[in-house]
């Protein structure tokens, strides 16, 4: 079965590292077909275990070879295909469109917070098929309050996000293989 691993916090914060390096420890973890996509933490792999199961394997790998905690999500190619065609926002250059990847029911509290927070115009977020998309307007994806609410300490084993454009680079490269 075809996959993607999505490493939260890689390249960012001090946790620095060549995808060459991160293909690698999934090849030594017993993965096949291994390839990265950008430099954020998209690594393409296939293999027989279950999602499950290939989350301990290659969290351990990940944080014994680089010595830190190591946070991954796993999906299938066909739900990374869910995630892009599940986008409900239109693309416009002013805005950015983030899809999060996480723990089962994490779009609920994501959702919950993007609520409460006070939102800049435009910032707009949904759940589409379980997933959670945020748009915000391009340069306060950082600033916003919902954008800091995603770096709360609490929250850091529970999902991480991409950009769509990611996602549609990624099933590029699924449907090349």
């Amino acid at each position: 079965m075809k996959y993607c691993a999505f490493l939260r916090g890689v390249n960012v914060k001090g946790t620095n590292m060549k995808m060459a390096d991160v293909c690698q420890v999934f090849k030594n973890a017993g993965m096949n077909d291994v390839s990265s996509v950008l430099a954020s933490g998209n690594i393409l792999f296939s293999s027989e275990k279950k999602e499950e199961e290939l989350k301990q394997i290659l969290e351990k790998a990940m944080s014994d070879h680089f010595s830190y905690e190591a946070f991954l999500f796993i999906r299938s190619d066909k739900e990374v295909e869910e995630y892009l065609s599940g986008n409900p926002f239109e693309k416009k250059d002013h805005l950015h469109c983030y899809a999060f990847v996480g723990n089962f029911g994490i779009e609920n509290i994501l959702m919950e917070e993007f609520q409460k927070a006070s939102k800049a115009e435009l910032e707009n977020a949904q759940i589409v098929k379980n997933n959670f998309y945020w748009q915000v307007p391009k340069g306060n994806t950082l600033d916003s309050i919902f954008g800091k609410i995603l770096g709360k300490k609490n929250l850091k084993d529970q999902f991480t996000s991409r950009n769509v454009n990611t996602f549609e680079k990624i099933v590029k490269v699924f449907n090349k293989k």
